[in-house]
């Protein structure tokens, strides 16, 4: 089964039901260097996505996540290995 990436909006976190993803909280997921969205991934679509409780802002396959993490919003380009 296919991993599903959500980024949302960390004013959304109230919204998330953990049991449902693969970050057990809010501490865990990754977050932009403006610490103003998150990335949460799942395999099987969150009530809380389903139901409109939460919206995410988009949401993309591994290849599409991974390239996103590579962008200056989420990655420090001066950041050395391990940072």
């Amino acid at each position: 089964m296919a991993t599903t990436y959500a980024v949302i909006n960390l004013d959304d976190t109230n919204a998330i039901l953990f049991s449902q993803v693969n970050q057990s909280s809010a501490q865990t997921m990754r977050r932009n260097l403006a610490n103003t969205q998150g990335l949460l991934s799942y395999q099987v679509e969150p009530s809380f996505i389903t139901n409109g409780s939460l919206t995410p802002v988009s949401t993309m396959n591994h290849e599409e996540a991974l390239a996103l993490m590579a962008t200056a919003a989420w990655t420090d380009p001066n950041a050395g290995p391990g940072e």
